[in-house]
């Protein structure tokens, strides 16, 4: 491992260390915080190991037009600003990121705004934006000779950490909480070949019984935790500041689940200022489910200074995290940039949900949390009309193809979770109907249900 060009330190006590010299569980051996992953060389105002701006630039949008494997990656494409690696020709990639950028003029048009978009990480190899953290991190497990890896999770984490495990020919190993997981994303897993094991616990607790295995056996843990994963993460920043010319949008709002991808966006765009690519950071925002908002309540009880842990309760799989890892992470990012930490209700989700699928973007319900959240955030002053806003969806429609069918069944939301938005659901709502093998039939259908 390069530890000439990175170092690992501890965001508790700021303790650095050799990446080699990481406890198996990431977490800081003095004060029991994450570590992340920062770049000594940077510091410097000149120097041999600080990159070019200006010549980043020109390599990143070259790069665009090669056939190499580890050019295509957008991720492996900006590797000048991840050097974790030896050698470089050791990157595993699916060919992950580079993900579109997409205008929502519905949306946008309902919240009297021109500048809204969604930044799809649901376009990822395997459905969601886990495959910007894993190409990273399990790179650096196969560098290091590990054979097996291994993560807890919600879903999305095991479909990703399963098929790059599967591409770099190691074993894995997925913890998840028993029927507290969306099947299209277990399915992943068990198609990519990992050992499966439904726990009778939630995700917290998979996780520290995963953190108890790995201190036992050779496995690499995969979790967000991990502070390559990180790395790989922070790269959609990247690919904003790019689409947008490298002047950035005012905000960015993220899903709020175990905090790991807020925290790395955060990194990433405080390094573009840091390196001159950029002049400012963008606003950034977390939302979480009101069953699962730990970091909600905190910053609305104590501005983000501590954290309670909840009993996680939400159909949005993907978020339902009690005891967020990254949660200091997360609350810095949006400290230092101004942003806003909140919560929405399962009905704010659906509704968001089926609003950002009539744009003709499919993406699974812990993504609708941000459209929701920002209706909130337009609606109490924080973005204004003129302001440009990026909507980060993390995961893919088929991730949980049946949260979409009860919506449209009507079968999702109870009448209290609907409740004073029943005109919205209505209006959203497209039903299958079964009418007999006629022109008549069909036309009477279509005129039935016309938006």
């Amino acid at each position: 491992m390069n530890d000439n060009l990175h170092q690992l330190r501890c965001f508790g006590c700021g303790a650095r260390i050799a990446g080699a010299d990481a406890q198996p569980h990431f977490r800081c051996a003095q004060c029991g915080e994450l570590f992340e992953v920062e770049y000594p060389g940077w510091n410097q105002k000149k120097g041999p190991d600080r990159p070019n701006a200006g010549a980043l630039k020109w390599l990143w949008r070259e790069r665009r037009s090669s056939l190499e494997g580890v050019d295509q990656s957008g991720v492996w494409r900006f590797r000048e600003l991840l050097p974790i690696l030896d050698s470089f020709g050791n990157a595993v990639t699916l060919r992950e990121g580079n993900t579109p950028l997409y205008h929502l003029p519905r949306a946008a048009q309902a919240l009297g705004m021109d500048q809204l978009f969604a930044k799809h990480q649901g376009m990822n190899p395997s459905g969601s934006f886990k495959d910007t953290g894993m190409t990273a991190a399990l790179s650096v497990a196969k560098e290091r000779g590990f054979e097996w890896v291994a993560c807890a999770s919600t879903g999305n984490t095991s479909a990703a950490m399963a098929a790059y495990a599967a591409r770099a020919g190691l074993r894995s190993l997925v913890l998840i909480p028993e029927g507290k997981i969306a099947w299209g994303k277990l399915s992943q897993a068990m198609d990519y070949g990992a050992v499966t094991c439904q726990l009778k616990t939630d995700f917290d607790g998979c996780l520290s019984l995963l953190t108890q295995i790995v201190r036992e056996a050779p496995i690499y843990l995969l979790n967000s935790v991990n502070p390559y994963r990180l790395e790989g993460q922070k790269t959609p920043a990247f690919e904003i500041a790019e689409a947008f010319d490298w002047n950035l949008p005012d905000h960015v709002i993220v899903p709020g689940g175990n905090l790991g991808n807020s925290s790395a966006l955060g990194k990433g765009f405080r390094e573009m200022v840091e390196l001159g690519l950029v002049a400012r950071m963008p606003k950034i925002s977390v939302i979480q489910a009101a069953g699962a908002n730990p970091l909600a309540r905190s910053f609305a009880e104590n501005g983000g200074k501590s954290l309670e842990p909840v009993a996680a309760n939400t159909r949005a799989t993907a978020i339902r995290i009690g005891n967020p890892a990254s949660w200091r992470k997360a609350a810095k990012a949006i400290q230092e940039t101004g942003g806003w930490c909140l919560d929405v209700s399962e009905g704010e989700i659906a509704v968001a949900k089926a609003e950002i699928g009539a744009e003709g973007l499919g993406c699974e319900p812990a993504s609708a949390v941000t459209l929701a959240g920002l209706k909130k955030l337009r609606a109490g002053g924080k973005v204004a009309a003129g302001d440009s806003v990026v909507l980060v969806l993390t995961g893919h429609t088929l991730k949980d193809a049946d949260y979409t069918i009860d919506f449209h069944k009507g079968a999702l939301l109870s009448e209290e979770e609907a409740r004073g938005q029943e005109t919205q659901i209505a209006g959203l709502r497209r039903n299958a109907v079964t009418v007999e093998a006629s022109l008549q039939a069909v036309l009477a259908a279509m005129k039935g249900t016309a938006a």
